[in-house]
């Protein structure tokens, strides 16, 4: 069960600064091939990894582009079925593992601001056709010297062109709360950063207004590899 420096985290995003990562300002430089993982919920050890390449990297601002078909990690139950067709019931609490598969469809461009306790994901259908942003609460990525980790909070919000949207996944929220994946603090603290994250995209502020939409992915780019240490551990995190 999360305990309650999980809380203090989503709400502030304690940190420290930047990690150096080869340009001198302590920020990746574009083009850059990095790691993005989600540490596993109440356990330990991550259970996705997504290579990804760097678009923007500073103090307002980490831009990823995730291509069609990187080689990513994902979890799965221990007889290697589908988490997601598992009943909901029963989706948390039966035995998982780890497969390798690679990203299908269009890419996704994930954008992040230091120490806030959500991303902001942009899915276009094919022929670039702009499908809508999609709002991860999360906890403020960790930064290290290979990529960037958190630990996902099952909510997540919809926004779509039009302006509106909506919560999804609220009843694995639901079920994650029952099954001691998150404690009562936690979950107020994510439903107020989802609230926040909701306030934000009423006004229409950065990065729904930002015309990220209209961005593409330079062509020069090579798909990054999944490295196979890919669920190494840190020897320092900042943010």
């Amino acid at each position: 069960m999360a305990d309650g420096g999980a809380v203090r985290r989503v709400m502030r995003g304690e940190t420290g600064g930047a990690t150096g990562h080869g340009d001198g300002s302590g920020f990746w430089v574009p083009g850059s091939q990095i790691l993005w993982r989600y540490r596993e919920n109440a356990g330990h050890g991550f259970h996705i990894a997504r290579p990804v390449t760097v678009v923007r990297d500073d103090e307002e601002l980490l831009a990823v582009w995730l291509a069609p078909g990187t080689e990513c990690v994902r979890p799965v139950l221990a007889d290697g079925s589908s988490v997601g067709e598992e009943p909901l019931e029963s989706r948390y609490t039966k035995p998982r593992s780890v497969t390798h598969g690679h990203w299908r469809g269009t890419g996704v461009l994930k954008l992040a601001r230091p120490g806030q306790p959500w991303s902001v994901w942009l899915f276009w259908e094919p022929g670039w056709q702009f499908k809508n942003w999609y709002v991860n609460l999360e906890q403020p990525l960790a930064r290290w010297g290979g990529g960037v980790d958190s630990e996902d909070y099952f909510l997540d919000i919809s926004v779509h062109p039009d302006r509106s949207w909506r919560w999804l996944d609220e009843d694995e929220f639901a079920q994650a709360q029952r099954d001691g994946l998150m404690d009562a603090e936690t979950a107020a603290a994510v439903r107020t950063a989802g609230l926040a994250a909701v306030a934000a995209v009423e006004a229409w502020e950065a990065p729904f207004s930002a015309g990220w939409q209209h961005w593409r992915p330079d062509p020069s780019w090579a798909v990054p590899s999944l490295p196979e240490d890919w669920d190494r551990t840190p020897a320092h995190v900042s943010s």
